[in-house]
């Protein structure tokens, strides 16, 4: 009798087992096809080329290569966009800048400056709420601030997006400062700049708020290439 229960008990271990794996490990097909990158993107009304690029973290050059863009205007609601190199691209050469190189033509010149920046001031002084951590999926910094408090361009260059499009950010200002270089200003109460405008270093471009956050904070990034990167590498070196 105790072998029968020995034996009854091992199978229910052992299905129980199987049942937990199934729950913890996914079949390596199915996590494939959910970890697979988009291939394309359809443009919602307000979204921007540059709004799309920064959402999906591509560099807007590339965006409008393999789209065959000339005018990062010149998209409508509706448009497909590749978000992906085309595949016969991929084959020739698989460098982003190679792709740029390949597929014409490429973004026309905007006003803002070609030469990088050389100094990035704090667009707000206060207490560091959190640091840059992709791993968590802080991709910049958050600092304290009060409701209406101002907020200030990190250097020089023009507003290529404002809006509150991109889920998480609230009231966003998006300012390129270079052919390679993005900042971004996220949960502002107030956006004071429009799409398009010149801006100077230490100019007031907003107000600091709460929208879409859990507290009143002002949420930095600084992206180049569309990669976020460590701004108190850059912020640091001018205090």
């Amino acid at each position: 009798m105790s072998r029968v229960f020995a034996l009854a008990v091992l199978a229910g271990l052992l299905l129980a087992g199987c049942s937990l794996t199934s729950k913890l490990f996914a079949p390596i097909r199915e996590i494939g096809k959910a970890g697979k990158p988009a291939e394309h993107y359809v443009v919602q009304p307000g979204d921007t080329l540059y709004k799309i690029a920064y959402e999906f973290g591509l560099d807007v050059r590339d965006l409008a290569a393999w789209n065959a863009l000339n005018d990062p205007n010149h998209i409508r609601a509706g448009d497909r966009l590749r978000l992906l190199p085309p595949r016969a691209a991929k084959v020739a050469a698989t460098s982003p800048e190679a792709v740029r190189k390949a597929a014409k033509p490429l973004l026309k010149p905007t006003p803002e400056p070609d030469a990088e920046p050389t100094s990035w001031i704090w667009p707000l002084h206060g207490k560091l709420l959190a640091g840059f951590n992709e791993s968590t999926g802080n991709k910049g910094i958050d600092v304290a601030g009060i409701i209406g408090e101002p907020i200030v361009a990190t250097t020089n260059g023009v507003v290529v997006y404002t809006g509150e499009g991109l889920r998480g950010y609230g009231k966003l200002t998006i300012i390129r400062h270079s052919p390679t270089a993005l900042s971004a200003y996220a949960h502002q109460s107030r956006i004071l700049v429009t799409e398009g405008q010149a801006v100077t270093q230490g100019q007031k471009i907003g107000e600091v708020g709460d929208s879409d956050a859990d507290r009143v904070k002002l949420h930095f990034e600084i992206r180049l290439l569309g990669r976020p990167v460590d701004p108190l590498l850059y912020l640091s070196k001018t205090g």
